[in-house]
């Protein structure tokens, strides 16, 4: 089963839809302190838990690209978008977005139109 980790910025009705779904997932503010919680301190969390990062920040696919998987990462390509548009993006591309990484891709960047794979 594929495992997600939200990262701080995203909003909790993400997880919160994903598990209604079918999917394992948590957010960062699950964990002790997870608002403050460092860009590495996610990795290591998502790589201890075999979880996927959905994040909207730069770094992680920066640090995917330097030293690849694990962690895999989801990241958005998104500006400031309400929670319901995030959604609506999620329903439209939840079925590539699992297809693709039980397959075996380690990176994808969901934007308003497709899905990007690595």
């Amino acid at each position: 089963m594929i495992r997600f980790l939200v990262d701080t910025q995203l909003p909790p009705k993400l997880p919160s839809y994903l598990v209604s779904k079918g999917f394992d997932s948590i957010h960062t503010t699950f964990f002790e302190n997870g608002h403050l919680l460092q860009d590495k301190e996610i990795s290591e969390i998502a790589i201890n838990e075999n979880r996927i990062i959905i994040a909207k920040d730069n770094d992680f696919f920066e640090r995917f690209i330097i030293y690849g998987a694990p962690p895999k990462v989801l990241l958005l390509n998104f500006g400031n978008i309400r929670n319901k548009d995030l959604l609506q993006h999620f329903e439209r591309q939840l079925e590539t977005i699992n297809k693709l990484f039980a397959k075996g891709d380690d990176l994808l960047i969901l934007s308003d139109q497709q899905v990007i794979s690595y």
